[in-house]
């Protein structure tokens, strides 16, 4: 559901992909590669694929290049199963921040910044206000702190995984329903590319 001429053409001319396009100017072995010789360094190296995927997680933009099936002419089977699919869609995006590594989630930044947070407030108890007769209480509630939001990060790192797992198992049947529609003449996959992102500045 990635299209890759849309890959190629962001990774040549999207900034946000920088990075990237060092790494396939390396394999190009040229400054200035084309857009089908990235496709074919795309193809040749899933690694690139990879790192633009998880670029685009971690910026909140969707790996998923399709559009939902327009339903207005269709009936009987396909349609059903365009809703269907229009559903695991939906649903696909939803999810999709789970594939990002638990390791590179948001969701760990953001409970180590609450964790600085308390350890700062910690030291600006004790110190600043002259609290020191009560530390051991103060401290106690960091190490609290500490324990809270490992619980949370372990349940965390499992929604990661199950989520993850949920979104390949999805992901699959998505394609095979689309396929399937394809064969029976009901959608043409080709006019459901969202070829460029409104997202991209």
């Amino acid at each position: 559901m990635t299209n890759l001429d849309r890959v190629a053409r962001e990774i040549k001319d999207v900034g946000l992909y920088d990075l990237i396009l060092q790494d396939v100017q390396k394999i190009a072995g040229t400054s200035r590669p084309t857009v089908e010789q990235i496709k074919a360094i795309l193809q040749s190296h899933p690694d690139i694929l990879r790192d633009y995927k998880q670029t685009n997680v971690e910026y909140n933009l969707s790996n998923i290049h399709l559009k939902p099936i327009p339903t207005e002419e269709l009936s009987g089977a396909c349609l059903k199963e365009a809703k269907r699919f229009n559903e695991n869609l939906e649903t696909l995006k939803a999810i999709e921040k789970y594939t990002l590594d638990f390791e590179h989630s948001s969701t760990l930044v953001i409970i180590f910044s609450v964790e600085f947070f308390v350890l700062f407030s910690v030291q600006y108890f004790i110190v600043l206000l002259n609290l020191k007769a009560y530390q051991w209480y103060i401290y106690g509630l960091f190490a609290l702190s500490i324990v809270a939001a490992w619980w949370y990060a372990s349940k965390e790192r499992k929604k990661y995984a199950r989520e993850n797992a949920r979104f390949e198992r999805l992901y699959d049947e998505t394609l095979a329903i689309l396929e399937e529609l394809e064969a029976k003449g009901c959608v043409e996959k080709e006019r459901l590319w969202i070829m460029e992102s409104d997202e991209h500045v």
